[in-house]
């Protein structure tokens, strides 16, 4: 089966679909930063950099007994419930899901995969879910869709992503959630190298032995790990942060310590939140407005950290400066999660 990732990221659903058996031949995201870390770690796969809107079709990659499938989620901000300023029919940015579409039209491809967050599902976002489920069907796809957490398929995260799942010659269906201990955030990331606020040294050694499954299985035999890079905070804002117990967040920190706020009853729960170890983490979102910190270190969690609990392997590295590195992360679909519905797709 050939695969080609639209609105692609840094790679989550390409990895997945490639765990999953299915040969991404090209996948196409705007982003500078995000196409180059695509192209680094998936050299059998042609990135292109570009609008999807004024990028032709595939090519002649298919022979006539080759499946096809297209997947992909459009720019997710606009369908978020965190972001309800862009939410709005005024903002094009919720649209690009008829380039997707467009191209789902124009390549007829076997199967489609479409992804994006939750939010698409509420009221002010479901009239585009509907325009999408409709089209999709008028071009002779048969519909599965519903909401996934990453966590239910091994990810050590907490991360519910939205798929629809279409198909032209059978009747398509969404990954039965496994009946799994779910991986915690110390099983994930407690053999990585001890890291200091601001650490800026990309490649280092690991700091332990990997204990866990998951941990030996994201390692794999490598003795160093890239992208070891954290937020270089202010002094002030890491002074709070021995004030947080794991689990804990802003309303933990002394009030004469949060002056700077206007109202820090009005801060989110994502505001200064420390991981606990022993469960999966919360949403790796935005690195700015989430603040996650370590559960025993006082900084925030490092770039590889992160994409350990997207379920990225080692091997896989993401470039660009810090802030472009953690953007990619926190954008990307667990490859885990990718590789539960390709699965599916491919035993069909």
């Amino acid at each position: 089966m050939l695969g080609l990732d639209l609105f692609s990221g840094a790679g989550g659903m390409s990895l997945g679909a490639r765990w999953a058996g299915v040969d991404v031949k090209l996948a196409i995201e705007m982003h500078h930063a995000a196409a180059r870390t695509i192209a680094k770690n998936h050299p059998d796969c042609l990135a292109i950099q570009g609008d999807l809107q004024h990028i032709g079709g595939i090519g002649n990659y298919r022979t006539r007994n080759e499946e096809l499938v297209i997947f992909g989620g459009p720019p997710c901000q606009a369908f978020s419930t965190s972001n309800q300023r862009n939410r709005g029919p005024e903002n094009a940015r919720n649209f690009l899901f008829r380039e997707f579409l467009k191209f789902v039209q124009a390549e007829a491809p076997d199967w489609v995969v479409f992804e994006n967050v939750p939010g698409i599902l509420e009221k002010g976002s479901r009239p585009y879910v509907l325009e999408i489920e409709k089209k999709l069907r008028a071009l002779g796809f048969k519909l599965a869709s519903g909401v996934l957490d990453a966590a239910d398929f091994g990810v050590p995260q907490h991360r519910k992503r939205f798929f629809i799942v279409g198909s032209r010659n059978s009747t398509p269906d969404l990954p039965t959630p496994r009946r799994i201990k779910l991986t915690s955030v110390n099983e994930a990331i407690e053999d990585l190298p001890t890291l200091a606020n601001g650490a800026d040294e990309c490649t280092l050694a690991y700091g332990r032995p990997a204990k866990s499954q998951y941990a030996k299985k994201m390692r794999g035999k490598r003795e160093r790990c890239s992208n070891n890079l954290v937020s270089d905070n202010s002094k002030f804002v890491v002074s709070r942060y021995k004030y947080i117990p794991q689990g804990g967040n802003w309303s933990d920190i002394p009030n004469r310590m949060m002056k700077n706020y206007a109202d820090p009853t009005r801060c989110h729960t994502g505001i200064y939140h420390r991981l606990n170890g022993d469960e999966p983490s919360v949403v790796i979102g935005n690195f700015r407005k989430n603040m996650l910190i370590h559960p025993t270190q006082d900084r925030g969690l490092s770039v590889r950290e992160a994409a350990r609990l997207q379920s990225f392997p080692d091997w896989y590295e993401f470039v660009g400066t810090i802030g472009l590195q953690q953007q990619q992360v926190g954008n990307a679909v667990p490859p885990l999660l990718a590789k539960a519905v390709f699965s599916q797709i491919t035993r069909a």
